[in-house]
């Protein structure tokens, strides 16, 4: 499938080479009065150029008409990826797992997951859900109309939808980095519809979280004698950022923590989630070029409107179980912001719970861990 991608993109920008070279070619020969088509050199590339790029439009939808998330080898197994409407927005979802009479999982991150979680498909449906704006649901909305409030009434309304199908009362709910503010959001707005919250690279206080990232890329990229690194953040200043730039900057030191995180040899599995996630077996090619772009537009039209929200101030009170599942070497999402959060927080249960070999994703760094916490705490709250 790799060497497929590789060829695939190879041919559509060899192509769209192509065709700008004939546009000039055509244009020069136009101003110098030439018949356009008198040589043969010119129909020979214009024919080249058209078949490859009907070549690159038949591959690119073949890819996307054979995306699909693997199959389970299991009698009662579940295995779909479904575009489902959502307040009226075309979105999609992947469901899977071992038995589809197993209590439903929502879990909220941004790809698609597909078979990442494995281990928890044993015991629970696990349901993946591609946001508006991102990946297959890209197109869902206009990047324009893209509010928090969007993601909290898109993401009700697939709970309902699924509790409906499956016929169960409430489901368990995991937030991973963004989707850990997200969940905590939807938990807020219809508490009865859960077990129970778990967040993972939980997010509290936004800007301040980008404040903090910044200054420790900052310290590090000194301490370490990174100079470009330096030179970059210092250019651009310290956040809160605003405008098309927001992803560009935030991305100097995100990327800089991240990668000090992939380095750190206390954690197990570190690797980068974009990578991964483009590798997903549930996108075609248009969905992995979208994936990118939803990083770079939506996180630029979505991030500064979360600025403002600190969790310990306006979601100090939670009516079910919260459970913060937190990678101790974990640099994005400041500890310090999650262990305030969870001192100012009143639930019916509460606790921390720290993954020692994890950073931002003890979801991917400790799998069998996460999984068996998971399952506990799910024995403890049905």
């Amino acid at each position: 499938m790799g060497v497929f991608i590789f060829v695939l993109l190879l041919a559509v920008l060899i192509g769209l080479v192509l065709l700008i070279r004939l546009f000039v070619f055509l244009f020069k020969r136009l101003r110098g009065r030439e018949t356009i088509f008198a040589t043969k050199g010119i129909k020979k590339g214009a024919l080249c150029m058209l078949i490859l790029v009907v070549l690159g439009i038949i591959l690119i939808a073949f890819s996307q008409l054979t995306a699909a998330t693997p199959k389970i080898a299991k009698e009662n197994s579940i295995a779909e990826l479904r575009k489902v409407q959502l307040n009226g927005r075309k979105e999609w979802i992947s469901i899977r797992g071992e038995n589809r009479n197993n209590p439903l999982l929502l879990f909220l991150a941004g790809g698609p997951g597909g078979s990442q979680l494995a281990e928890l498909e044993k015991d629970f449906v696990v349901v993946n859900w591609e946001q508006p704006g991102s990946g297959k649901s890209y197109s869902a909305i206009p990047k324009k109309q893209l509010t928090p409030e969007i993601y909290v009434q898109d993401g009700t309304a697939l709970v309902r939808s699924l509790l409906k199908e499956f016929r169960q009362e409430k489901v368990y709910l995991i937030g991973e980095s963004w989707g850990s503010a997200l969940g905590i959001f939807m938990v807020k707005e219809q508490p009865e519809l859960y077990h129970a919250f778990m967040g993972t690279g939980q997010m509290v206080a936004f800007e301040e979280t980008e404040k903090i990232d910044y200054a420790l890329a900052m310290k590090l990229a000194k301490e370490n004698e990174d100079q470009k690194i330096v030179d970059s953040l210092r250019k651009n200043g310290p956040p809160p950022y605003y405008g098309k730039s927001v992803t560009t900057k935030s991305a100097v030191y995100l990327n800089y923590l991240s990668q000090r995180m992939a380095r750190n040899p206390e954690i197990q599995n570190p690797g980068f989630q974009t990578i991964r996630d483009l590798s997903a077996k549930e996108y075609g090619i248009l969905d992995k070029v979208n994936y990118l772009r939803g990083i770079l537009q939506t996180f630029n039209q979505v991030y500064p409107q979360l600025y403002e929200i600190d969790l310990r101030k306006d979601y100090a009170k939670l009516d079910i179980p919260v459970y913060f599942l937190l990678g101790k070497h974990d640099l994005n999402a400041p500890r310090s912001l999650a262990e305030d959060y969870y001192d100012k927080l009143a639930a019916p249960e509460k606790e921390i719970i720290w993954f020692e070999h994890s950073g931002h994703n003890p979801w991917i760094n400790e799998r069998e861990r996460f999984a068996e916490v998971v399952q506990q705490i799910a024995e403890k709250t049905k």
